[in-house]
């Protein structure tokens, strides 16, 4: 299957720069289209949409600390990032909203190998909500 647009599920962490390069392999394979999507679901939905920071980060529903820290990301990609999407709420519903309003058909996101990944597992709601496919990058 040839790619078209891939999306990158970020934390803030550095383990998102793996899959930041993986996005970037396949988008040069593919001549693909590469987005960044951040969902930070610690303090619920404080702000239902999604927020493209490429267009307009007058708006944006995460500190000025943590979003410093995704546009270093984005500069440090070594693929053009055609939309940077950051929202708050669940992660697995913000996900589906922009797979089907941005057309892609990947989505790439980390699973740690740790106790509490063990425990609770984004990975699994993931891959039973997502709409296409889905490349899970061990870090």
């Amino acid at each position: 299957m040839k790619y078209k647009h891939i999306l990158v599920a970020l934390e803030v962490s550095e383990d998102s720069n793996v899959l930041i390069n993986r996005a970037g392999s396949l988008a040069e394979q593919f001549d693909a289209e590469v987005s960044f999507i951040h969902i930070d679901g610690t303090h619920g939905e404080i702000y239902p949409e999604l927020v493209d920071i490429k267009e307009s980060s007058d708006e944006c529903p995460l500190n000025a600390h943590v979003l410093e820290q995704l546009k270093e990301f984005e500069s440090s990609a070594q693929y053009p990032v055609k939309h940077f999407l950051v929202g708050t709420g669940d992660l697995s519903t913000k996900l589906q909203d922009a797979i089907l309003e941005h057309k892609v058909d990947l989505l790439i996101c980390g699973h740690h190998h740790d106790f509490w990944s063990n425990l609770v597992s984004y990975s699994k709601h993931l891959i039973n909500k997502s709409p296409v496919d889905i490349l899970i990058v061990p870090i």
